[in-house]
This record gives structure tokens, sequence and C-alpha cells, in this order.
């Protein structure tokens, strides 16, 4: 068994082994996660989150690796966690991301995690938050999440993260997907990357023409910027990271950055409470309860709803 205050303090010196060892026990929803969660609360809150995502081949990592450097460049501590909401077995996202940010793999400055979600999009609302905990605690400044976009998971992102950049890229019909998937509804910044490729600026239109066509918007409320960037060479980073910022600002200045993780705790509380209950359902459902519910409702002497409660009644009184 780990020493978990010990970890913790090693954590907050920022040792990397000892980050590695915290974040695998949120992973493995190890017994001592309860005690090490507990350690790690007065150290969280000070991290920025930006969360980015989009589809396969519009440059995530590589635009994530651009971010590094530029937060780096300023002397800030840079977390990673790079999320992959298929297979743990596929290997692709896991290990392209290493390659991609192997750059940043000897600086101490910056910490690198790959997860898996092992098949479930809700792995990614279990883990995440915890995980970005860890990492707030082992003092990073900034912590980038960022994960392939495939649907469900880009709302997930948008839930964890204190601003959602979504990537895009020209010449790979992300425009029209960009409206089916309604990620226009959780961007807070857009990113047109491989802005040097033929159909950029139509794929800016594009976007900013959605936007303008989005729910009205009262004077003062945010209007997600679209930037243009190259990745692979570091063009139109800084003027994202100036979108970043003046969004980090205005969430400041109107309390918004405070209801958004204030709604993220509430989130990650809820999936705590609920997977307990799915366990003890689950030890319900080895006994007799909930066959004989069952066998009632099957034979029309009980509706679905009363035996519902009654189930609710028992798992939360303890059977």
């Amino acid at each position: 068994m780990a020493d978990v205050a010990a970890l913790v303090e090693s954590a907050r010196q920022g040792a990397p082994r000892a980050v590695a060892r915290l974040i695998s026990l949120v992973e493995g929803a190890s017994p001592q996660l309860r005690e090490a969660m507990a350690a790690i609360a007065p150290h969280c809150g000070n991290a920025y989150v930006v969360g980015l995502t989009g589809s396969p081949g519009v440059g995530k990592s590589t635009t994530t690796s651009a971010l590094v450097s530029a937060y780096r460049a300023q002397g800030k501590r840079v977390g990673v966690l790079a999320v992959d909401p298929s297979s743990p077995f596929s290997g692709g996202a896991l290990l392209g991301d290493r390659v991609r940010m192997g750059e940043h793999a000897s600086d101490p400055g910056v910490y690198i995690r790959s997860m898996a979600t092992r098949g479930h999009l809700g792995g990614l609302a279990w883990a995440a938050p915890q995980a970005i905990r860890v990492l707030d605690a082992a003092g990073c400044e900034v912590i980038l999440v960022e994960t392939v976009g495939v649907g469900q998971s880009e709302v997930e992102i948008a839930a964890q993260a204190d601003t959602s950049v979504v990537l895009l890229a020209p010449g790979m019909g992300d425009g029209i997907q960009a409206a089916k998937a309604g990620i226009l509804e959780i961007g807070d910044v857009y990113v047109v990357n491989k802005a040097d490729r033929d159909g950029a600026d139509a794929t800016v239109r594009e976007l900013n023409h959605m936007l303008g066509l989005g729910e009205a918007r009262q004077p003062g409320d945010w209007r997600p910027p679209v930037v243009k960037t190259v990745a692979a060479r570091a063009e139109g980073v800084e003027e994202m990271i100036a979108a970043l910022d003046k969004h980090r600002g205005w969430m400041d200045e109107r309390g918004v950055l405070a209801e958004r993780r204030a709604a993220r705790a509430a989130k990650e509380i809820e999936t705590i409470a609920v997977t307990a209950l799915r366990r003890r359902m689950g030890e319900l459902r080895g006994g007799k309860r909930l066959d004989a519910l069952a066998a009632r409702v099957a034979g029309g002497t009980l509706d679905p709803y009363t035996a519902a409660d009654e189930l609710v009644e028992g798992v939360t009184e303890g059977g």
C-alpha cells in the first residue's frame, strides 16, 4: 500500500513519479483514492483548465505541444492529460500523443499523461476531474485536456474545462460536421488549424456565419472567436493564447469561472454518488430483492415506477 501522505507531499514538490502514482490511484479506483483526494483538496483550485477537442487529423496533439511550448516560455508549469475515449488496446492516440509531445518529455516543468477511458465515454467524467485535481495540486498552472472528438466526448470535455477549444481543419468537412455535432454550443474558442491549406479562409467564414446564426447574445456576452493557426510551425499560437486569456478575463470579470468550477464539482460529486449507487444495485442484483420486484412487475401486480422507488429506498437505506 502506498503512503498517501508521502505521495501527496512529493507530488506537491513536483516529483513526476508521485504524480504518476496518484493518477494511477484515480484510474484504478483504488481504495486509497478517498484518502488521496482528501489530502490534495486544500491545494486545488489554482490551475486554468483548457479542453481541446476536434476530429482526428485536425492536429490536436501538435496544437497542444505548441501551447505547451508557449506557456513554458511564459515560465508556467503545464500539465497535459491526453484522453483516449476508444479502446485502451488501440494504442493510436496514446502512442501518438507521446511521440508528438516528446520534445517536452525531459522538461521538469511539464507533466504529460495519457489516459484511456476503457471503451466507456463515462470514464472521462469519472477519472478526468480527479486526475486534473492531482495535476492542480502538483503545481501545474495550466492543464491542457485533449480528447478525440467523437460526439458525446466533446460535450464531456466541455464539462471538465474552464475554457473549451474546438479545433477544425480546412478541407475535412469539419464545418458541416460542427453543425451536426452541436459543437457550436460548447466551444469558447474555435481554432482553424493547418491554415496554410486551401479553404482555410472559407472555413473561418463558415464558422463565423454559423456562430452568428446561434442563439441571440446580450451585450457583454462572450462571442467565441475564430483563430487561424499552423501549429506545426507555431504560427498563430500567440493569437490563440491571447484568445484564451481574453476568455479567462471575461469569465473572471462576470463570475462565470467560479460558476463553471462549481458546476464541475457538482458533476463530479454526482458521478461518484451514482457510481456508488450502481455498485449497491449490482450487489442487490445478486440478491433476491430486485428479482422479487421484477417478478411482480412482469406479473402485473406492481408498476415499474413503484418498484424503482422501493429499490432506491432499499439501496439508500442499506438494503
